[in-house]
């Protein structure tokens, strides 16, 4: 398992907070959003899910991972 920290813009409240979540869990990603420091925690097993997945999963919830 790899445990990832991205920076993402764009998150302001609760609903973002489950858009994101909940956008990760579907592709078997565990993710942690903290909205202070504008950053998603994330832990998934390389072997089934790569990193511009997790980015696109975010990124189509509306948000900008940088």
């Amino acid at each position: 398992m790899k445990n990832l920290t991205l920076e993402v813009e764009g998150m302001s409240c609760q609903h973002c907070v489950n858009s994101i979540e909940g956008a990760l869990k579907e592709i078997g990603v565990n993710g942690k959003v903290d909205l202070i420091n504008n950053t998603v925690d994330v832990l998934f097993d390389e072997g089934h899910v790569k990193i511009e997945q997790i980015k696109e999963a975010i990124e189509e919830q509306g948000y900008e991972v940088k």
